[in-house]
């Protein structure tokens, strides 16, 4: 594998990390995803 080629996958992997991050954040700012998540989390105890 090139150094060229291993930039690229590198960027790639870096990219496709951060649109997932992106999409989990932005799935945080629903506020009823919040409150069944607490809820979730709450019938542990």
């Amino acid at each position: 594998m090139t150094t060229s080629q291993r930039r690229g996958l590198r960027v790639l992997a870096f990219g496709a990390s951060g649109c997932a991050l992106a999409a989990v954040f932005l799935a945080y700012l629903d506020p009823d995803l919040m409150l069944e998540l607490a809820n979730q989390v709450w019938a542990c105890f």
